[in-house]
């Protein structure tokens, strides 16, 4: 029995593997910017999603661990280091849910969820890295400390 205005869809599964499903279509976004799943599915990671970007926007060291929390970490630096400067212009509705037909064996819907990036990401994006790239090489090595000279053993008579 659900409380008033619960929207969270159970998917058919328990807590736990409900939470892996979602972690692991969280994460294909992410690393693929689009994916193809069911009505379903598409449905109830798109707030999941949101929330996440709306995190990384902050770009806080909390925010940060957060997100960490939630997804891998290979999602987690692509969102946060990427994908936040393709979505810093809009507000909400990061994603774009398109249907594409039905599932072959059993008739289920299909969805594809895409994340909805600037027109200008790609230019965003190169210039972030070539930036990124000139301060790593100006930023000089430490100098390694000279070693002090080894004394010779005594010998004991």
């Amino acid at each position: 029995m659900h409380s008033h205005y619960h929207t969270t869809s159970k998917l058919s599964r328990k807590i736990g593997p409900r939470n892996a499903v979602l972690k692991g279509l969280l994460e294909s976004l992410i690393l693929y910017e689009k994916i193809e799943t069911t009505e379903a599915k598409a449905k109830a990671i798109k707030p999941l999603f949101d929330s996440l970007v709306t995190s990384a926007k902050k770009n806080t060291l909390a925010s940060t661990r957060s997100i960490h929390r939630k997804i891998g970490r290979l999602a987690a630096e692509k969102l946060t280091q990427e994908l936040v400067h393709g979505l810093q212009d809009r507000n909400s509705g990061y994603t774009r849910n398109l249907h594409i037909g039905w599932r072959k064996g059993d008739a289920a819907e299909l969805m594809r969820i895409e994340v909805i990036l600037d027109e200008d990401f790609d230019a965003k994006l190169k210039t972030i890295q070539d930036a990124a790239k000139d301060e790593a090489k100006t930023v000089a090595k430490p100098a390694k400390k000279a070693a002090a000279p080894k004394k010779a053993k005594e010998t004991v008579k």
